[in-house]
C-alpha cells in the first residue's frame, strides 16, 4: 500500500501550485466516469463521511453524498449514456464480478486521514484483511477470460480510497482547500464492511453525481 502521508503531500502542492484539475459533465464516449466496479461501504461511518463532506469549503464543485460514497475496484469502459440489460459488455462484467465474488468475505476497511489531491479530496480506505486484493485479481482474471479488456489496461490499484469532492471547475481558493484538509487529516470515521461489489454507471444529476447500480455481486463467504 502506497505511503497515504506522501500522496497528501503531492496533493497539496498539486492545489498550491496552481494544477488541480477538475471534471466536466459527461458525455458520449469520455474517457472518463464510464462504467465501473465498486463496492459501497454501510452503517454510520458512510453518515459521518457525508456530513463532513458537507463542510467542505467547495461551492461548485460535486460533492458526494452518502449513496454516492464508493471504493472503485475498477475502471472498465469509457462513458456511454445508456447501457441496457443486454449489453454483452454488462453482462460480461456481471459474470466476471459475480464470478471473483464466489466465496470471498465481506472486505473491512478502516476509512481514515483525508487527503487533497488534484482533482479533488479523498479518503483513505485501509484494508484490514486480503478482500479487496483477492477480489482486483480474481475479477480482473474474469474479464481476461471473456476477452474484456477493461479500462486500466492492467494497472495495479496499491491504494484506495473513497472520493469525497471532485473539483468541476476551475478551482478558485485552493489555499482555503488544502488548509480545511489539512484540519482533518487525522480524521477517523472507522471500521467500514464493504458487502456486496457492484457495476455501477455514473449519472449527472445537474449539480452532482448519482451511482446507480447494473449488476450486484454480494460477498458473502
Amino acid at each position: 500500500m502506497s505511503d497515504f502521508a506522501e500522496f497528501r503531500v503531492k496533493g497539496r502542492e498539486a492545489l498550491l501550485t496552481g494544477r488541480a484539475t477538475y471534471d466536466r459533465v459527461m458525455v458520449e464516449g469520455a474517457r472518463r466516469w464510464g462504467a465501473a466496479a465498486v463496492l459501497r461501504p454501510e452503517g454510520e461511518v458512510v453518515e459521518r463521511m457525508a456530513e463532513l463532506a458537507a463542510t467542505v469549503p467547495a461551492a461548485g464543485h460535486w460533492v458526494h453524498g452518502a449513496p454516492a460514497l464508493h471504493v472503485t475496484l475498477r475502471s472498465l469502459e469509457p462513458y456511454r449514456t445508456r447501457i441496457p440489460p443486454d449489453d454483452p459488455l454488462r453482462r460480461s462484467y456481471g459474470d466476471a464480478l459475480a464470478e471473483a465474488a464466489d466465496g470471498l468475505p465481506p472486505a473491512r476497511v478502516r476509512l481514515s486521514g483525508v487527503s487533497p489531491h488534484h482533482g479533488g479530496v479523498l479518503v483513505g480506505a485501509h484494508p484490514e484483511d486480503d478482500a479487496l486484493t483477492a477480489l482486483r485479481k480474481r475479477f480482473v482474471h474474469g474479464l481476461e477470460s471473456r476477452g474484456v479488456r477493461d479500462l486500466e489496461h492492467g494497472r495495479v490499484r496499491d491504494r484506495w480510497y473513497v472520493s469525497l469532492v471532485h473539483f468541476a471547475a476551475p478551482l478558485t481558493n485552493p489555499a482555503e482547500i488544502v488548509e480545511w484538509c489539512d484540519a482533518h487529516a487525522g480524521a477517523d470515521f472507522g471500521m467500514a464492511v464493504l458487502p456486496t461489489a457492484e457495476i455501477v454507471q455514473f449519472v449527472h444529476t445537474g449539480t452532482g453525481i448519482r451511482v446507480d447500480s447494473l449488476e450486484i455481486a454480494p460477498l458473502t463467504g
